[in-house]
């Protein structure tokens, strides 16, 4: 039971049908994912164009900012402004930052849909190390998984889309979905700082690899735990490794493999 966002995969508007062909010529109708530019703003800089869903623009636009460790605190938050006919969002904030926010700070990173970081936070990442003694049995790990996956998403009407779900120790709470997994991420931090959500005790679940990116915002969202059905990166492991992040990767049915942080699984 999700207890507050999930997808709507019905009569959604963030999916297209198109006519296509199948391998025979046959004339065949599918589904597609909406796919368009968001523009993001602090004040009046321009931070970054995200190629993006379109749903929820006010949480990925502050999910970014505080994954970039640009804004820190939500009382110091003025406005935030969803410009649709020019797709903007314009975050209005009293907060001084100090970070460089010119195009020449960003790395372009291994996500899909223009994932970017700025370089301040590689260096920022190696003083951080999870402390949370929070823990989780495997059973738990796997009932989550499977709720989450008999869950019906966008991806399973369409594909072409990642999934990113916030949970308990034993029930999923939010689940995004975007076509970038860093965008399904900022959208989950910029929920959790809106509304002041405790992280401590929470598990990341999702559905795209394990990246050095996706370690980095978990690490800076401060969730102790994160796991995926898919692979992973020997970066990501080292960071993972370095911040005591516990990171599950390859999980499919009864089956997973833990990377770091394995002080977090309870033992039978």
């Amino acid at each position: 039971m999700f207890i507050y966002i999930k997808p709507k995969p019905e009569n959604s508007p963030f999916i297209k049908e198109v006519d296509a062909y199948d391998e025979l010529g046959n004339k065949v109708s599918t589904f597609s994912i909406v796919e368009k530019p968001l523009s993001i703003y602090l004040n009046d800089n321009h931070i970054v164009t995200a190629m993006t869903v379109g749903d929820y623009p006010n949480y990925l636009a502050v999910g970014y900012l505080v994954n970039q460790n640009i804004i820190k605190d939500p009382y110091k938050l003025e406005k935030i402004e969803v410009v649709d006919d020019i797709n903007a969002v314009i975050v209005r904030s009293k907060e001084e930052t100090v970070i460089d926010i010119s195009n020449n700070r960003k790395i372009k990173t291994s996500g899909c849909a223009n994932g970017t970081i700025f370089d301040n936070i590689i260096d920022q990442i190696d003083e951080v190390r999870l402390e949370s003694r929070f823990k989780v049995s495997a059973d738990e790990i796997f009932n989550l998984y499977k709720t989450i996956n008999l869950t019906p998403s966008l991806y399973l009407k369409s594909g072409a889309i990642h999934g990113c779900v916030l949970c308990s120790q034993d029930k999923p709470l939010v689940f995004f979905e975007d076509v970038g997994r860093h965008n399904a991420i900022d959208k989950l931090a910029g929920y959790m700082f809106l509304n002041k959500i405790d992280s401590k005790d929470k598990v990341l679940y999702t559905t795209g690899r394990l990246t050095s990116e996706m370690v980095i915002k978990s690490v800076m969202m401060e969730i102790p735990i994160i796991a995926s059905r898919s692979g992973y990166t020997a970066w990501a492991v080292e960071l993972a490794k370095k911040s005591n992040l516990t990171m599950i990767g390859r999980l499919r049915g009864r089956k997973f493999t833990i990377l770091s942080g394995y002080g977090r699984l309870i033992s039978k």
